[in-house]
């Protein structure tokens, strides 16, 4: 398969995936940049895969399906442009020759969902839309932290060389936050300035890796003893032994960060 991320809005990617004929899209906010993209590829769209309900993830669905027939696949328990068919974390399809696998991850949003799709030649993607980014994960707009929390751990569950394709180009801030959690972590200050060289680029942070995601993100590392005295000085209600009470006080953290 080939990816290209295409960008839209103000920092949105949204993900094209073809083997030289057909393409399968995810979150295609902009109907604009993938029916550019389709004419210049000579490719026809198979399929539309979203995550989850938010008009920067769906906006161009209502078009591509008009216009190329694809098949909508969407999360069961939220409001999408019908018709679309609906999944849940024991659904199956298969796409472009390989099988994709539902995952539920709410937090973001209510029934928020990513998908999965481990090819037998290759490391495994995950288009894990606003759950995880680089760096940083979701704001919690549905659900809640317990929520987000177990969701993140769903993912970091996945293998090591996963391919991270996050929604949106949120990285450099990100980091920025979590160098301030966490500031003698040596693999977040080496991935920091590799990011900074990207963007100076004007090339994507993404994808990342779980591995790397691991590594450096302090939504996933909050059994790390700095990630957790961080967490505890900015709110000293924190359990700094409770992994899930250090995920809150991240989460609140960051929405203030500046």
């Amino acid at each position: 398969m080939n990816l290209l991320p295409l960008p839209a809005f103000s920092d949105n990617y949204i993900w094209l995936l073809h083997d030289g004929q057909h393409a399968v899209v995810v979150d295609p906010g902009d109907a604009g940049p993938v029916q550019a993209a389709l004419h210049a590829q000579g490719l026809q769209l198979q399929a539309i895969l979203v995550t989850h309900h938010h008009a920067d993830h769906v906006g161009g669905v209502d078009a591509l399906r008009n216009a190329t027939g694809a098949t909508v696949y969407g999360p069961a328990y939220e409001p999408l442009p019908e018709p679309v068919v609906r999944v849940d974390a024991h659904s199956r399809i298969h796409l472009l020759g390989q099988d994709w696998q539902v995952l539920e991850v709410p937090g973001h949003t209510a029934g928020h969902i990513a998908w999965y799709c481990a090819p037998v030649d290759a490391a495994p993607l995950l288009f894990c839309g606003d759950t995880l980014f680089s760096g940083g994960c979701g704001r919690l707009f549905e659900g809640t932290a317990q929520q987000m929390y177990d969701s993140l751990q769903t993912l970091a569950a996945l293998p090591h060389d996963t391919r991270v394709f996050c929604a949106h180009e949120y990285t450099l801030s990100n980091l920025k936050f979590a160098c301030a959690v966490e500031p003698s972590n040596p693999a977040l200050l080496q991935y920091r300035a590799r990011c900074e060289a990207l963007r100076q680029q004007q090339q994507p942070t993404l994808p990342s890796t779980l591995g790397q995601e691991l590594a450096i993100n302090p939504f996933l590392r909050c059994d790390v003893t700095e990630v957790a005295h961080s967490a505890h000085h900015f709110c000293s209600t924190v359990d700094p032994t409770q992994p899930a009470s250090v995920f809150a006080a991240l989460r609140e953290w960051k929405n203030a960060f500046r």
